[in-house]
């Protein structure tokens, strides 16, 4: 039986890397899979040449973020039409119209009328701390919860990453990892994702990881070939995100393997 799947994040390239082997292996499985953006990225930090002279990063942002899209075989994108808010601390943080200061209640409702629309079986949210406290991230957290709620949506799950796997895979692998500067580091896995004994849901996505990373690498002026999630190793990369992680929250004991069990 076919489900609807939605997945609600905050900005382009937060779907590539969180959720795109699940909304993949969904499609392919022949559930719909639907993409909401809480924003269009605007505040994204990029090269000087990733822009065509007059593109917009937010013009750039978009069309990568479709470009994505299609690469997974997403039925429907859709951008709730909030600001970028910045890292968390920035100053941007409090600026009117960033979905950080966004009314959670009418937030909420905006991301509901879509639930409602696709009468969407499944909702993916992060975990409570947005994965690693970017306030967009948190922000998704509060109001995708709000807005089940609000549409009778039964299933939510939170995307988080396995702090112990990818700590573990760090250390083993460290002398392999290309030196870049946005390499991850095995201590600050304290503050990262959730511990695996939290964890509910780890769905295999082996057989999806290269087009996750060719979705990774449509967000061009986000993810530059030269990034390190592009820079490392294949096999490394398959690694590390052959599996993606989520929390249940309806049933936060179980041990699953995929997010249409039991529907």
């Amino acid at each position: 039986m076919p489900f609807t799947l939605v997945t609600f994040h905050a900005h382009p390239d937060d779907e590539s890397i969180a959720t795109a082997g699940t909304m993949a292996r969904a499609k392919a499985e022949g559930h719909r899979v639907v993409l909401v953006v809480a924003t269009r990225g605007e505040l994204g930090e990029h090269a000087p040449d990733a822009l065509d002279p007059g593109e917009t990063l937010t013009e750039r942002r978009v069309a990568e973020q479709h470009a994505a899209a299609a690469v997974l075989g997403v039925d429907r994108v859709e951008f709730l039409g909030y600001r970028d808010s910045g890292m968390a601390g920035e100053s941007t943080n409090d600026d009117e119209g960033t979905f950080a200061r966004a009314d959670v209640e009418e937030a909420a409702g905006r991301l509901a009328k879509v639930l409602r629309e696709e009468g969407a079986d499944v909702l993916t949210v992060y975990d409570n701390h947005g994965g690693y406290g970017h306030p967009d991230h948190v922000q998704v957290h509060r109001v995708g919860v709000r807005a089940a709620e609000l549409a009778g949506t039964r299933r939510v799950y939170e995307s988080t990453m396995n702090r112990d796997y990818i700590r573990t895979l760090i250390e083993q692998r460290a002398g392999e990892m290309p030196d870049t500067s946005d390499a991850p580091d095995a201590a600050q896995m304290d503050d990262f994702g959730s511990p695996e004994a939290m964890i509910t849901t780890t769905v295999d996505v082996r057989d999806f990881v290269d087009r996750k990373r060719e979705a990774m690498a449509a967000h061009a002026s986000q993810i530059p070939a030269e990034s390190f999630f592009l820079a490392m190793p294949l096999d490394a990369f398959r690694q590390a995100f052959g599996a993606e992680w989520f929390i249940r929250r309806d049933a936060p004991n179980i041990r699953e393997k995929w997010i249409f069990d039991d529907l």
